[in-house]
């Protein structure tokens, strides 16, 4: 117990049936302030479940531990007085003197950055594919491995890295962002690595680069497949030798660096094209990290839901209704949590109350990029926007399935619809009279 209460995170000791033997005071405060934790099962202190994780959809430390004779990690979003957190687990088994696992002792670690609920500026969500991506940040982010994050545009890939960067030893010095899609080629290496004095025309200073400002801690080099091939060559130099130059000085310096990089491209092809070096990509690909999509976890829509309109409207106690929200998440948002967010702006701007209705939110997706919705109500309707064809399979449509679409979408519009035709129209972007005849159409047996 002297030496449980001598670690400064929070350590438990628990039996092969989960009870708590003994825990130190970090554990007592984060998890059970109120009540004694001995005695108690490790999974209904930290869960609040009645089961052990393995039966109640987690992964159990334990189990994996009796299957692999050895100390388990895992990541769990375990209960604290501040709401649900995520928590790095790493489990050591002790053995009796007849080489059994008899006790076991399990460090938590909470993880900066990442939340299950609506709290903060964090990166949020609870969905499965999220807690997986979660898990390899947990797992990667103590080394120094360089991490490169995939994923479509939207997902949030510059809050994953600051995770990264947060769960790190480096945390304590800078995270320094590189836009490299907004670097024009001539500019690049003097922004990355500085320059000296006269080195180019307008150079009337010497200057440190972004490498020199992220000494330390961690360059996060954003849109990697913009860079031009060119660059490609310094930069991989970088990563090699741990070396670069400014421009202009023939001075050698050290890089104490840690480099995260991500894209929306695909790599893979850009190597097969010959317009990405393939020793660049896989300096670059030590840990790969894919963002989900977020059609991939749709149950998050309504925490990040909360989340945004703080953000957006700060000022205003912005709730959504049943309807509205079952909208949102019959999405399929293509910008991912990006487009989430404008689309909640503008929909708070439609507001005037503080409640925003399915109407409001229905305005804001016809005067967006994508006007075809999917109501709550309906069943997907195939549009070029929302089916995923990457199955390359053919949906067989029967004649006139392009007319009843537009009539069903029309009249779900019309029962939504609170003002005047006019108004409807006007968010149709259709003139009164077009209006007029398809609503004609639709008295027609």
């Amino acid at each position: 117990m002297s030496y449980l209460e001598g670690l400064s995170e929070p350590h438990i000791l628990f039996d092969t049936q989960y009870r708590i033997l003994a825990a130190n005071a970090a554990y007592r405060r984060q998890f059970s302030p109120e009540r004694s934790v001995v005695g108690r099962t490790c999974y209904e202190v930290s869960h609040h479940f009645g089961l052990p994780c393995d039966q109640a959809g987690e992964s159990c430390p334990l189990v994996k531990s009796r299957e692999s004779g050895q100390r388990e990690r895992v990541l769990h979003l375990h209960h604290t007085p501040n709401g649900e957190e995520y928590v790095n687990i790493e489990l050591t088994p002790l053995l009796n003197a007849d080489g059994e696992q008899a006790f076991f002792v399990e460090k938590m670690e909470p993880l900066p950055m990442a939340q299950g609920t609506s709290r903060g500026q964090n990166l949020i969500g609870r969905a499965p594919a999220f807690q997986k991506m979660l898990a390899l940040v947990a797992r990667v982010a103590p080394s120094l491995a360089t991490v490169l994050l995939l994923g479509e545009s939207g997902t949030g890939k510059e809050l994953v890295a600051g995770a990264v960067h947060q769960a790190s030893p480096r945390a304590r010095h800078a995270l320094v962002a590189v836009d490299c899609s907004s670097l024009p080629e001539n500019l690049f290496e003097s922004e990355l690595f500085g320059h000296e004095r006269g080195a180019f025309t307008g150079a009337n200073a010497a200057r440190g680069g972004l490498v020199e400002a992220a000494s330390g801690g961690t360059l996060f080099l954003d849109e990697i497949g913009d860079i031009a091939l060119p660059m490609q060559v310094k930069l991989l130099r970088l990563l090699e030798t741990g070396t670069y130059r400014r421009v202009g000085s023939t001075e050698l310096r050290h890089a104490d660096i840690r480099v995260v990089s991500a894209t929306h491209r695909d790599l893979d092809k850009m190597v097969s094209a010959g317009t990405f070096r393939e020793d660049l990509y896989y300096r670059l690909s030590t840990f790969p990290i894919h963002l989900p999509a977020l059609h991939e976890r749709p149950e998050d829509i309504e925490l990040l839901v909360t989340a945004l309109l703080a953000r957006v409207a700060p000022q205003r106690p912005l709730v959504v209704t049943e309807a509205a929200l079952r909208l949102l998440q019959a999405q399929r948002f293509p910008g991912n949590v990006r487009e989430l967010r404008n689309l909640l702006e503008r929909s708070a701007l439609l507001c005037d109350g503080n409640t925003i209705l399915v109407t409001h939110v229905q305005q804001a997706l016809l005067s967006g990029r994508r006007p075809a919705f999917m109501h709550p109500h309906s069943q997907p309707v195939p549009t070029g926007h929302d089916t995923d064809c990457s199955d390359n399979t053919t949906v067989a449509l029967k004649p006139g399935t392009l007319k009843r679409i537009e009539q069903s979408a029309l009249r779900q519009l019309m029962a939504a619809h609170q003002g005047n035709r006019a108004g409807l129209a006007e968010k149709l972007g259709i003139s009164q009279r077009s209006l007029y005849r398809k609503l004609k159409k639709l008295e027609q047996p």
